[in-house]
């Protein structure tokens, strides 16, 4: 069944140094995006991973290099991810994600990636992944057949997968694996984006690292340590510095990033109830009304005429009294 597509829809996978979102980096980047009528766009990176604040390439742990066989001579004349960060921006726009079980792990990279740029490099990048739908077809398949990719394009599919965690490979794998599953459960997954991304989402959070959850009425939660439970904005209002720690601890950044979002919300919160305390204490300011009455008050008490008393000029063209 080929897709039922409203606008774009981007297939991705990513291959990297390691499988710590905070330290290591993407090395392979691959994208394969559908439109609307089923027109089909590919594009493939090779990426030098690179230690910004070292100012070196970092090295392929060889737990990773066992698995896609990429070793760091591959990748000596690659562009670093910063130098291709603006196309791949342009692939990201107007687009829906999916990849295979990338909510877990190639969204936080990729969500990594783009935030080393803007840090780093200080550059303004036009895109929120946070406001993105995604599929992750590695969750349908877990609540439908839990297994691998390697499986899935197997028992779906209906062939074996060559050349497995080649980053192009794994990719078509996915697309292919999502239009067979429209096929086989059509009584329970709708041809549609939008349930597809919520039918394989997994429990909500604010960061891809899921330290920052919601609750029931969708308020950001901490989720792990001594707070956990606890509403990010009464941890903020009742001790600050915890956010502080966040911002120098070993978090990543796009879990930092979420928690400076909520300091400048809350921040914002604190200054408005400031000015509306301030606003309360000031005496109200008189209507047009008021000062009129206020002044006509005045002027009996003191016998003083008000513009509205003055007699007009006499016949001899003198002025009034006053």
């Amino acid at each position: 069944m080929e897709l039922n597509l409203e606008r774009p829809l981007l297939f991705f996978d990513i291959e990297s140094t390691g499988l710590n979102i905070a330290s290591d980096a993407i090395i392979e980047l691959s994208f394969v995006k559908i439109f609307p009528g089923s027109e089909e766009r590919r594009k493939t990176w090779r990426v030098k991973p690179w230690d910004y604040q070292n100012n070196c390439q970092k090295p392929i742990m060889p737990s990773a290099k066992a698995i896609h066989g990429i070793s760091d001579e591959d990748l000596a004349g690659c562009p670093r991810f910063s130098e291709i960060a603006d196309e791949v921006v342009e692939w990201l726009k107007g687009s829906d994600l999916s990849g295979f079980n990338s909510t877990k792990f190639d969204l936080p990279m990729l969500a990594e990636e783009l935030e080393r740029v803007r840090k780093y490099m200080k550059k303004d990048l036009d895109i929120n992944l946070h406001e993105m739908r995604m599929v992750d077809v590695q969750n349908i398949y877990h609540v439908m057949e839990p297994r691998n990719l390697k499986a899935a394009y197997r028992f779906y599919c209906g062939k074996e997968l060559e050349n497995a965690h080649a980053a192009e490979a794994d990719t078509l794998a996915t697309y292919e694996v999502l239009k067979s599953q429209l096929d086989r459960y059509p009584e329970t997954l709708k041809n549609n984006v939008e349930f597809l991304s919520n039918f394989s989402e997994r429990q909500k959070s604010l960061d891809y690292a899921g330290r920052l959850g919601l609750n029931d009425k969708k308020e950001p939660v901490i989720s792990f340590g001594k707070h956990k439970g606890r509403t990010a904005r009464d941890v903020y209002f009742s001790e600050p510095s915890y956010f502080s720690w966040i911002e120098n601890g070993e978090f990543t950044l796009d879990t930092k990033r979420q928690f400076e979002l909520l300091k400048q919300q809350y921040e914002t919160e604190k200054k408005e109830a400031r000015k509306a305390a301030k606003a309360a204490e000031q005496p109200k300011p008189l209507s047009d009304e008021e000062i009129g009455n206020s002044i006509s008050m005045l002027a009996g008490k003191f016998n003083v005429r008000t513009e509205k008393q003055k007699p007009g000029k006499d016949q001899s063209g003198t002025g009034s009294l006053f």
